[in-house]
């Protein structure tokens, strides 16, 4: 409850994410049948990187900052509709872009002020539903989706202990109500111990499918740190592969610090 992402709209960790999400929404446009779009952590969906919260830490000068001249390649649809935006578009402004007049977005966020200003922003959006509800609680009831098709994104601000394991358990949770979603789930690196124990788990599960999409700016050593990040896609449409090792690739080739241990990786926890 304590977690405000204003501070760190715009960050390489949200480029990471949201250049892949971009994609994933848009593969899942590709067919003519409409989607849901699940956001179970949605924030206030929009953020000002001229902000007195932006201002204060920078971060977002060291991600997208340093992309917003791209107007081609892997990551140029996703800072085109960032340029569109014209602030810093969360996950649920980028999905309400790409959404057709068929689809619909489900957006879920327990601060209160954070609702208050999410609700506002999308209420004359018809394809737009927000969720004042605690969001493992949502993910349950809210899926499957009427559409058959979609996205679950979680991504928690891992503030609190035992952020992995409720993610392991709403990842086959999900699965076990909506086989055929597509999920997104982001997380932290700091270290490599709880990357590896959570990779382990999902393993455990049983469930089939999952690709792991890593980015990290240094070697993961200082746990006060965030060293990289990852996001891990359950189910990920054709061509995903591919167009991660692309996207990474050219994430890492503008928001390297040089430091040791930088680099990408596309990892595979279960197989198909």
């Amino acid at each position: 409850m304590n977690y405000r992402h204003a501070f760190h709209a715009g960050n390489f960790a949200d480029c990471m994410k949201h250049a892949l999400l971009v994609w994933l929404l848009r593969a899942l446009a590709r067919k003519p049948a409409a989607f849901h779009v699940l956001d179970s952590h949605a924030g206030i969906g929009r953020y000002r990187l001229d902000s007195e919260e932006a201002q204060r830490t920078g971060e977002w000068r060291a991600g997208i900052g340093r992309l917003m001249d791209i107007t081609e390649g892997p990551l140029a649809d996703y800072v085109a509709l960032v340029r569109e935006d014209g602030g810093y578009p969360g996950s649920p402004a980028l999905a309400a872009a790409l959404l057709r007049e068929q689809d619909r977005l489900s957006l879920v966020e327990l601060h209160e002020a954070d609702h208050a200003t999410l609700r506002a922003t999308f209420r004359r959006d018809p394809r737009v539903a927000t969720h004042r509800r605690d969001a493992w609680e949502a993910v349950r009831a809210l899926t499957p989706f009427a559409q058959k098709r979609g996205l679950v994104l979680m991504d928690p601000p891992f503030e609190q202990p035992g952020e992995y394991e409720r993610l392991t358990a709403a990842i086959a949770e999900v699965n076990r109500r909506a086989r055929g979603l597509v999920q997104a789930a982001w997380y932290p690196v700091k270290g490599r111990a709880p990357v590896r124990a959570f990779h382990a788990a999902l393993a455990e599960t049983g469930v089939r499918d999952i690709l792991a999409a890593e980015l990290h700016l240094r070697e993961p050593t200082d746990a006060a740190r965030l060293n990289g990040c990852v996001l891990v896609v359950v189910n990920p449409p054709f061509g995903f592969e591919d167009a991660a090792r692309d996207i990474l690739a050219a994430l890492h080739a503008r928001l390297a610090t040089g430091e040791a241990g930088g680099g990408w990786a596309l990892t595979r926890i279960a197989d198909e």
